[in-house]
Protein backbone atom coordinates (compact mmCIF):
# COMPACT_ATOMS: atom_id res chain seq x y z
CA UNK A 1 0.00 0.00 0.00
CA UNK A 2 2.82 2.30 0.89
CA UNK A 3 4.52 1.43 -2.43
CA UNK A 4 1.38 2.31 -4.41
CA UNK A 5 1.08 5.60 -2.58
CA UNK A 6 4.72 6.44 -3.40
CA UNK A 7 4.12 5.53 -7.05
CA UNK A 8 0.99 7.67 -7.11
CA UNK A 9 2.82 10.60 -5.58
CA UNK A 10 5.66 10.18 -8.11
CA UNK A 11 3.19 10.32 -10.98
CA UNK A 12 1.59 13.43 -9.54
CA UNK A 13 5.01 15.02 -9.11
CA UNK A 14 5.96 14.05 -12.66
CA UNK A 15 2.75 15.53 -14.10
CA UNK A 16 3.28 18.70 -12.09
CA UNK A 17 6.83 18.95 -13.40
CA UNK A 18 5.72 18.41 -17.01
CA UNK A 19 2.95 21.00 -16.86
CA UNK A 20 5.18 23.43 -14.98
CA UNK A 21 7.77 23.16 -17.71
CA UNK A 22 5.15 23.55 -20.42
CA UNK A 23 3.94 26.67 -18.71
CA UNK A 24 7.44 28.05 -18.28
CA UNK A 25 8.74 27.23 -21.74
CA UNK A 26 5.49 27.68 -23.63
CA UNK A 27 2.58 29.65 -22.28
CA UNK A 28 4.65 31.71 -19.83
CA UNK A 29 7.18 32.84 -22.42
CA UNK A 30 7.08 36.63 -22.63
CA UNK A 31 5.67 37.85 -25.93
CA UNK A 32 8.30 38.99 -28.39
CA UNK A 33 8.10 42.40 -29.98
CA UNK A 34 10.00 43.57 -33.04
CA UNK A 35 11.27 47.11 -32.73
CA UNK A 36 12.74 48.81 -35.74
CA UNK A 37 13.23 52.14 -37.38
CA UNK A 38 15.87 54.42 -38.75
CA UNK A 39 18.83 56.30 -37.28
CA UNK A 40 19.58 59.58 -39.07
CA UNK A 41 21.74 62.67 -38.65
CA UNK A 42 20.49 66.24 -38.49
CA UNK A 43 20.30 66.31 -42.31
CA UNK A 44 18.00 63.25 -42.35
CA UNK A 45 20.74 61.04 -43.79
CA UNK A 46 20.85 57.45 -42.52
CA UNK A 47 23.83 56.64 -40.28
CA UNK A 48 25.44 53.23 -40.92
CA UNK A 49 26.79 50.78 -38.31
CA UNK A 50 25.09 52.43 -35.33
CA UNK A 51 25.12 50.28 -32.16
CA UNK A 52 21.58 49.84 -30.82
CA UNK A 53 20.88 47.76 -27.76
CA UNK A 54 19.93 47.14 -24.17
CA UNK A 55 23.41 46.92 -22.71
CA UNK A 56 22.42 45.52 -19.31
CA UNK A 57 20.66 42.58 -20.97
CA UNK A 58 23.41 41.88 -23.55
CA UNK A 59 20.89 42.51 -26.33
CA UNK A 60 21.67 44.51 -29.42
CA UNK A 61 22.16 44.95 -33.12
CA UNK A 62 23.62 47.41 -35.61
CA UNK A 63 22.00 49.58 -38.24
CA UNK A 64 22.63 48.64 -41.84
CA UNK A 65 24.34 50.84 -44.42
CA UNK A 66 21.22 52.97 -44.76
CA UNK A 67 20.70 53.51 -41.02
CA UNK A 68 17.79 51.05 -40.72
CA UNK A 69 17.65 48.59 -37.83
CA UNK A 70 15.45 45.90 -36.34
CA UNK A 71 15.70 43.79 -33.18
CA UNK A 72 13.57 41.50 -31.04
CA UNK A 73 12.67 42.34 -27.44
CA UNK A 74 10.02 41.05 -25.06
CA UNK A 75 7.34 42.75 -22.98
CA UNK A 76 9.70 42.33 -20.04
CA UNK A 77 12.04 44.82 -21.73
CA UNK A 78 9.55 47.69 -22.05
CA UNK A 79 11.05 49.60 -19.12
CA UNK A 80 14.64 48.91 -20.19
CA UNK A 81 16.79 51.61 -21.74
CA UNK A 82 17.69 51.45 -25.41
CA UNK A 83 21.11 53.00 -26.07
CA UNK A 84 21.94 54.29 -29.54
CA UNK A 85 25.61 55.12 -30.12
CA UNK A 86 27.75 55.95 -33.13
CA UNK A 87 31.19 57.40 -33.70
CA UNK A 88 31.01 61.16 -34.12
CA UNK A 89 27.54 61.57 -32.60
CA UNK A 90 26.07 62.08 -29.14
CA UNK A 91 24.49 58.96 -27.63
CA UNK A 92 20.71 58.79 -27.37
CA UNK A 93 19.02 56.89 -24.53
CA UNK A 94 15.32 56.06 -24.57
CA UNK A 95 13.20 53.36 -22.94
CA UNK A 96 11.80 50.68 -25.19
CA UNK A 97 8.32 51.77 -24.16
CA UNK A 98 8.97 55.38 -25.17
CA UNK A 99 10.52 54.31 -28.46
CA UNK A 100 7.47 52.23 -29.38
CA UNK A 101 5.31 55.34 -29.03
CA UNK A 102 7.39 57.32 -31.53
CA UNK A 103 5.80 58.11 -34.89
CA UNK A 104 7.62 57.93 -37.20
CA UNK A 105 10.16 55.63 -35.60
CA UNK A 106 13.18 57.77 -36.42
CA UNK A 107 15.95 58.76 -34.00
CA UNK A 108 18.07 61.79 -34.82
CA UNK A 109 21.67 61.76 -33.59
CA UNK A 110 23.42 65.10 -33.24
CA UNK A 111 27.02 65.51 -34.35
CA UNK A 112 29.47 65.77 -31.48
CA UNK A 113 32.14 68.32 -32.34
CA UNK A 114 35.51 67.53 -30.74
CA UNK A 115 38.61 69.66 -30.29
CA UNK A 116 41.31 67.83 -28.38
CA UNK A 117 43.03 69.52 -25.48
CA UNK A 118 46.73 70.01 -26.27
CA UNK A 119 47.56 68.04 -23.12
CA UNK A 120 45.96 64.92 -24.63
CA UNK A 121 47.76 65.11 -27.98
CA UNK A 122 50.59 62.57 -28.27
CA UNK A 123 52.81 61.37 -31.06
CA UNK A 124 50.94 58.78 -33.20
CA UNK A 125 53.35 56.00 -32.25
CA UNK A 126 52.65 56.69 -28.57
CA UNK A 127 48.92 56.15 -29.13
CA UNK A 128 49.63 52.82 -30.84
CA UNK A 129 51.91 51.77 -28.01
CA UNK A 130 49.14 52.53 -25.49
CA UNK A 131 46.55 50.73 -27.64
CA UNK A 132 48.56 47.52 -27.63
CA UNK A 133 49.51 47.83 -23.97
CA UNK A 134 45.86 48.23 -22.89
CA UNK A 135 44.23 45.84 -25.37
CA UNK A 136 43.51 43.16 -22.78
CA UNK A 137 41.86 45.68 -20.44
CA UNK A 138 39.81 47.53 -23.07
CA UNK A 139 38.25 44.48 -24.74
CA UNK A 140 36.27 41.44 -23.65
CA UNK A 141 39.40 39.30 -23.45
CA UNK A 142 38.04 36.42 -21.36
CA UNK A 143 36.35 33.52 -23.14
CA UNK A 144 32.94 34.55 -24.54
CA UNK A 145 30.41 33.45 -27.15
CA UNK A 146 29.24 35.73 -29.95
CA UNK A 147 26.06 34.91 -31.85
CA UNK A 148 26.19 36.38 -35.34
CA UNK A 149 24.50 36.49 -38.70
CA UNK A 150 27.16 35.87 -41.33
CA UNK A 151 26.16 36.68 -44.94
CA UNK A 152 28.25 36.19 -48.06
CA UNK A 153 27.31 37.21 -51.59
CA UNK A 154 29.36 35.80 -54.46
CA UNK A 155 29.36 37.84 -57.66
CA UNK A 156 30.79 37.65 -61.18
CA UNK A 157 31.15 40.70 -63.40
CA UNK A 158 29.52 42.65 -60.55
CA UNK A 159 26.41 40.47 -60.75
CA UNK A 160 25.31 38.57 -57.61
CA UNK A 161 25.13 34.84 -58.34
CA UNK A 162 25.14 33.07 -54.95
CA UNK A 163 24.17 33.87 -51.35
CA UNK A 164 24.99 31.98 -48.15
CA UNK A 165 23.40 32.94 -44.82
CA UNK A 166 24.73 31.34 -41.63
CA UNK A 167 23.72 31.84 -38.01
CA UNK A 168 27.04 31.23 -36.30
CA UNK A 169 28.15 30.91 -32.70
CA UNK A 170 31.83 31.58 -32.12
CA UNK A 171 33.92 31.12 -29.01
CA UNK A 172 36.44 33.91 -28.76
CA UNK A 173 38.77 35.85 -26.50
CA UNK A 174 38.71 39.03 -28.54
CA UNK A 175 41.56 40.74 -30.42
CA UNK A 176 44.16 39.73 -27.85
CA UNK A 177 44.59 36.41 -29.70
CA UNK A 178 44.98 35.61 -33.40
CA UNK A 179 42.48 32.74 -33.79
CA UNK A 180 38.96 31.86 -32.66
CA UNK A 181 38.62 29.19 -29.97
CA UNK A 182 35.74 27.46 -31.76
CA UNK A 183 32.87 27.86 -34.19
CA UNK A 184 29.39 26.34 -34.47
CA UNK A 185 27.29 26.81 -37.61
CA UNK A 186 23.90 26.49 -35.91
CA UNK A 187 21.59 27.36 -38.82
CA UNK A 188 22.03 27.98 -42.53
CA UNK A 189 20.38 28.67 -45.84
CA UNK A 190 21.60 29.43 -49.33
CA UNK A 191 20.31 30.55 -52.70
CA UNK A 192 20.61 28.76 -55.99
CA UNK A 193 24.21 28.74 -57.21
CA UNK A 194 24.41 30.57 -60.55
CA UNK A 195 28.20 30.96 -60.61
CA UNK A 196 30.32 30.01 -63.60
CA UNK A 197 33.66 30.24 -61.74
CA UNK A 198 33.09 28.56 -58.38
CA UNK A 199 35.83 30.18 -56.35
CA UNK A 200 36.00 28.57 -52.90
CA UNK A 201 37.72 29.14 -49.57
CA UNK A 202 39.50 26.46 -47.57
CA UNK A 203 37.61 27.23 -44.37
CA UNK A 204 34.54 29.04 -43.12
CA UNK A 205 34.80 32.74 -43.95
CA UNK A 206 34.42 33.72 -40.30
CA UNK A 207 38.01 32.55 -39.79
CA UNK A 208 39.26 34.93 -42.48
CA UNK A 209 37.31 37.76 -40.85
CA UNK A 210 39.38 37.19 -37.72
CA UNK A 211 42.76 36.53 -39.34
CA UNK A 212 42.58 39.64 -41.54
CA UNK A 213 41.92 41.93 -38.59
CA UNK A 214 45.18 43.95 -38.36
CA UNK A 215 44.84 44.42 -34.59
CA UNK A 216 44.73 40.67 -34.03
CA UNK A 217 47.88 40.25 -36.10
CA UNK A 218 49.78 42.13 -33.39
CA UNK A 219 52.26 44.01 -35.58
CA UNK A 220 50.80 47.52 -35.53
CA UNK A 221 54.05 49.22 -34.55
CA UNK A 222 56.42 47.24 -36.74
CA UNK A 223 54.34 47.08 -39.92
CA UNK A 224 52.95 50.63 -40.24
CA UNK A 225 54.06 54.25 -40.20
CA UNK A 226 51.47 56.26 -38.27
CA UNK A 227 50.01 59.74 -38.39
CA UNK A 228 47.05 61.43 -36.72
CA UNK A 229 44.44 62.52 -39.28
CA UNK A 230 41.50 63.67 -37.16
CA UNK A 231 39.44 63.68 -33.98
CA UNK A 232 35.92 62.51 -33.18
CA UNK A 233 33.95 61.02 -30.26
CA UNK A 234 31.93 58.04 -29.08
CA UNK A 235 29.41 58.08 -26.25
CA UNK A 236 31.00 61.17 -24.67
CA UNK A 237 34.57 59.92 -25.04
CA UNK A 238 37.10 61.77 -27.20
CA UNK A 239 38.60 59.69 -30.00
CA UNK A 240 41.68 60.22 -32.15
CA UNK A 241 41.77 58.91 -35.73
CA UNK A 242 45.10 57.36 -36.72
CA UNK A 243 46.18 56.26 -40.19
CA UNK A 244 48.82 53.59 -40.64
CA UNK A 245 50.60 53.07 -43.96
CA UNK A 246 52.61 49.94 -44.67
CA UNK A 247 56.30 50.70 -44.18
CA UNK A 248 58.27 50.93 -47.40
CA UNK A 249 55.16 51.05 -49.58
CA UNK A 250 54.12 54.15 -51.51
CA UNK A 251 50.54 55.36 -51.54
CA UNK A 252 47.64 54.16 -49.39
CA UNK A 253 47.50 50.58 -50.65
CA UNK A 254 47.20 48.36 -47.61
CA UNK A 255 46.69 51.29 -45.22
CA UNK A 256 44.45 51.11 -42.15
CA UNK A 257 42.64 53.55 -39.85
CA UNK A 258 42.05 53.16 -36.13
CA UNK A 259 39.50 55.13 -34.07
CA UNK A 260 41.04 55.19 -30.60
CA UNK A 261 39.37 56.36 -27.38
CA UNK A 262 41.40 58.58 -25.08
CA UNK A 263 39.95 57.42 -21.76
CA UNK A 264 41.70 54.05 -21.86
CA UNK A 265 42.94 53.74 -25.48
CA UNK A 266 40.34 51.24 -26.69
CA UNK A 267 39.68 50.74 -30.42
CA UNK A 268 36.13 51.54 -31.53
CA UNK A 269 36.53 51.09 -35.27
CA UNK A 270 39.04 49.67 -37.75
CA UNK A 271 39.05 50.45 -41.47
CA UNK A 272 41.24 48.42 -43.84
CA UNK A 273 41.84 49.71 -47.34
CA UNK A 274 43.09 46.38 -48.76
CA UNK A 275 39.71 44.59 -48.52
CA UNK A 276 37.55 47.68 -48.10
CA UNK A 277 36.89 46.20 -44.66
CA UNK A 278 35.29 47.67 -41.55
CA UNK A 279 35.27 46.34 -37.97
CA UNK A 280 32.98 48.18 -35.53
CA UNK A 281 33.11 47.59 -31.76
CA UNK A 282 30.73 48.48 -28.96
CA UNK A 283 30.77 48.34 -25.15
CA UNK A 284 29.21 45.72 -22.94
CA UNK A 285 27.74 46.45 -19.53
CA UNK A 286 31.25 46.55 -18.02
CA UNK A 287 32.52 49.04 -20.59
CA UNK A 288 34.59 46.39 -22.42
CA UNK A 289 34.62 46.44 -26.22
CA UNK A 290 33.54 43.55 -28.46
CA UNK A 291 32.80 43.17 -32.16
CA UNK A 292 29.42 44.56 -33.26
CA UNK A 293 29.56 44.74 -37.06
CA UNK A 294 31.89 43.81 -39.92
CA UNK A 295 31.97 43.94 -43.70
CA UNK A 296 34.59 43.40 -46.38
CA UNK A 297 34.93 42.80 -50.12
CA UNK A 298 37.41 40.38 -51.64
CA UNK A 299 38.06 40.74 -55.38
CA UNK A 300 40.07 38.53 -57.71
CA UNK A 301 40.03 36.89 -61.15
CA UNK A 302 39.29 33.24 -61.89
CA UNK A 303 39.74 31.13 -64.98
CA UNK A 304 36.68 29.84 -66.85
CA UNK A 305 36.31 27.36 -69.69
CA UNK A 306 35.46 28.27 -73.30
CA UNK A 307 31.75 27.47 -72.85
CA UNK A 308 31.39 29.78 -69.84
CA UNK A 309 33.47 32.42 -71.59
CA UNK A 310 30.96 32.37 -74.44
CA UNK A 311 27.98 32.45 -72.05
CA UNK A 312 29.37 35.53 -70.33
CA UNK A 313 30.28 37.20 -73.60
CA UNK A 314 33.96 37.60 -72.68
CA UNK A 315 37.00 37.70 -74.96
CA UNK A 316 39.22 36.44 -72.15
CA UNK A 317 39.31 33.21 -70.14
CA UNK A 318 39.36 35.09 -66.83
CA UNK A 319 36.37 36.62 -65.09
CA UNK A 320 36.21 39.20 -62.28
CA UNK A 321 34.76 37.60 -59.16
CA UNK A 322 34.16 38.94 -55.66
CA UNK A 323 32.94 37.93 -52.23
CA UNK A 324 30.98 40.54 -50.31
CA UNK A 325 30.81 39.68 -46.58
CA UNK A 326 28.56 41.24 -43.96
CA UNK A 327 28.37 40.28 -40.29
CA UNK A 328 25.89 41.42 -37.64
CA UNK A 329 26.70 40.38 -34.06
CA UNK A 330 23.34 39.72 -32.41
CA UNK A 331 24.44 38.84 -28.90
CA UNK A 332 27.27 38.11 -26.49
CA UNK A 333 27.39 35.51 -23.71
CA UNK A 334 30.07 35.54 -20.99
CA UNK A 335 28.45 33.08 -18.56
CA UNK A 336 30.64 29.96 -18.53
CA UNK A 337 27.58 27.69 -18.28
CA UNK A 338 25.92 29.22 -21.36
CA UNK A 339 28.78 29.76 -23.76
CA UNK A 340 29.17 26.19 -25.04
CA UNK A 341 29.93 25.93 -28.77
CA UNK A 342 29.53 22.65 -30.69
CA UNK A 343 32.33 22.38 -33.23
CA UNK A 344 31.03 22.49 -36.80
CA UNK A 345 33.62 20.01 -38.12
CA UNK A 346 33.87 21.70 -41.51
CA UNK A 347 37.59 22.43 -41.65
CA UNK A 348 38.87 22.52 -45.21
CA UNK A 349 35.39 23.20 -46.59
CA UNK A 350 34.01 26.41 -48.11
CA UNK A 351 31.02 27.75 -46.17
CA UNK A 352 28.88 27.42 -49.31
CA UNK A 353 29.49 23.66 -49.38
CA UNK A 354 28.60 22.96 -45.74
CA UNK A 355 25.51 20.84 -45.21
CA UNK A 356 23.49 22.76 -42.64
CA UNK A 357 19.91 22.03 -41.62
CA UNK A 358 17.44 24.58 -42.99
CA UNK A 359 14.65 25.63 -40.62
CA UNK A 360 12.31 28.23 -42.17
CA UNK A 361 10.75 28.90 -38.76
CA UNK A 362 14.11 29.89 -37.34
CA UNK A 363 14.80 32.40 -40.12
CA UNK A 364 11.32 33.88 -39.87
CA UNK A 365 11.85 34.71 -36.19
CA UNK A 366 15.54 35.70 -36.27
CA UNK A 367 16.15 39.38 -35.58
CA UNK A 368 17.65 40.15 -39.00
CA UNK A 369 18.49 43.80 -39.75
CA UNK A 370 16.40 45.40 -42.51
CA UNK A 371 17.69 44.99 -46.04
CA UNK A 372 20.20 47.66 -47.09
CA UNK A 373 20.30 49.10 -50.58
CA UNK A 374 23.25 46.81 -51.30
CA UNK A 375 21.26 43.75 -50.21
CA UNK A 376 18.25 44.82 -52.26
CA UNK A 377 20.48 45.27 -55.31
CA UNK A 378 22.08 41.85 -54.81
CA UNK A 379 18.70 40.19 -54.21
CA UNK A 380 17.37 41.69 -57.44
CA UNK A 381 20.42 40.42 -59.36
CA UNK A 382 20.07 36.92 -57.89
CA UNK A 383 16.39 36.77 -58.74
CA UNK A 384 17.01 38.08 -62.27
CA UNK A 385 19.27 35.14 -63.17
CA UNK A 386 16.28 32.87 -63.83
CA UNK A 387 13.39 34.99 -62.55
CA UNK A 388 13.03 33.01 -59.32
CA UNK A 389 12.37 34.79 -56.02
CA UNK A 390 14.98 34.46 -53.27
CA UNK A 391 12.40 32.91 -50.94
CA UNK A 392 11.59 30.26 -53.55
CA UNK A 393 15.29 29.57 -54.03
CA UNK A 394 15.69 29.05 -50.26
CA UNK A 395 12.74 26.66 -50.31
CA UNK A 396 13.95 24.60 -53.28
CA UNK A 397 17.70 24.51 -52.63
CA UNK A 398 17.74 23.85 -48.88
CA UNK A 399 15.57 20.75 -48.74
Amino acid sequence: MKKKRLLYMSKRALLFLIFSNLYFFGFAQPEQITIGGKIVDEYNTGIPYVAIGIIEKYMGTSSNEDGDFSMLVSKNNLKDTLEVSSIGFTTVKITVEEYLKLEPKVLVLKEDVVSLDAVRVLQPEEYIKLVQKNLKNTTVSSSHKLSMLYRRFSSELDQARFLVDHYVKVLDRGPTIFELLGIEVAEGRKSADYRFAKFKSKNHSVYYMVRQNPVRQGNLRSKYDWKRIGDTSYDGEDLVILEGRVKGRKGKRGSIKLYVGLDNYGIYKIECRALNAVYVYKKNVDGKLYLSYHNRVYKTKKEINAFHQQKLGLNTNKVDVSYRHEVFVLGIETDKKKRKVVDYGGYGTDMGDLKVAYNPEFWSTLSIPPESEFFKKSRKELEANYDVSLEKQFELINK
